[in-house]
């Protein structure tokens, strides 16, 4: 546990120096709940204390961060930016921005002009999914995109399948075509908006049907892309 914590911890501080912040605070207090666990059942009273006065510099650090964002949030100023380079893995949908899906998001905004192809739709589906999980007070998902010209039939099925699936779950998707789109964005009734310059499909495609990342997109490699964060309070209020 102690090695856990540890690791943790790293990858907190290393996100805190990429101005990741809300990653960095995530990942510290998972790491400080895992350290203050493994404490409990030290008898070295020097190993202890020594713990103890680490998790206190953490708790301090994660407290300030907390502040920052809550502050830069009200300010209208947050935003976070990263590269995902090419190849590179650990990038699904929850590990990018599972963060921000919690029980204060009712709506779920998706500007995407490529939900089109049989594996697109697939991404849409991940990412409700996702959401359904995620947010309990989910109650609508809105998806603009654009017409397919060669299969829009095919398409229009596996959007209206989805719809169907999602109306069990008392979510309502909604969804509509649009000539002119070319923005790529997903945002969130709590203020959150995550732009991805691929949109939701920025993952190169598995090498076959039984290997490692064809289900758990975590594992599959990335093709190179952007992703900027940023909060903005009033769509709280436009949703």
């Amino acid at each position: 546990m102690e090695s856990t914590a540890a690791s943790i911890l790293t990858r907190a501080v290393e996100m805190d120096k990429k101005e990741q912040y809300t990653l960095a605070l995530v990942l510290y207090q998972e790491g400080l709940q895992i350290l203050l666990d493994s404490m409990k059942d030290l008898k070295d009273p020097t190993k202890k204390e020594h713990f103890h006065s680490k998790a206190n510099q953490y708790f301090k650090r994660a407290e300030d961060v907390k502040t920052m964002i809550k502050k830069k949030k009200e300010e209208g100023k947050y935003r976070e930016q990263m590269r995902i380079e090419a190849g590179s893995v650990g990038h699904g949908y929850n590990s990018l921005f599972g963060r921000f899906l919690d029980a204060t998001v009712t709506h779920v905004r998706i500007e995407d002009p490529y939900i089109r192809a049989y594996h697109q739709c697939l991404n849409l589906v991940r990412l409700c999914e996702l959401a359904v999980q995620k947010c309990s007070s989910l109650s609508k998902v809105s998806l603009i995109t654009t017409q397919d010209p060669e299969d829009g039939n095919n398409q229009r099925k596996r959007l209206e399948e989805l719809r169907q699936s999602l109306a069990s779950r008392l979510v309502t998707l909604e969804f509509e075509f649009s000539d002119t789109l070319h923005d790529r964005q997903i945002s969130l009734s709590n203020g959150w908006v995550i732009k991805i310059g691929r949109g939701l499909d920025y993952f190169k495609p598995p090498e076959g049907k039984f290997i490692l990342g064809a289900c758990d997109l975590d594992l599959r490699p990335c093709l190179e892309t952007t992703i900027d964060i940023f909060h903005k309070s009033h769509l709280e209020k436009s949703f």
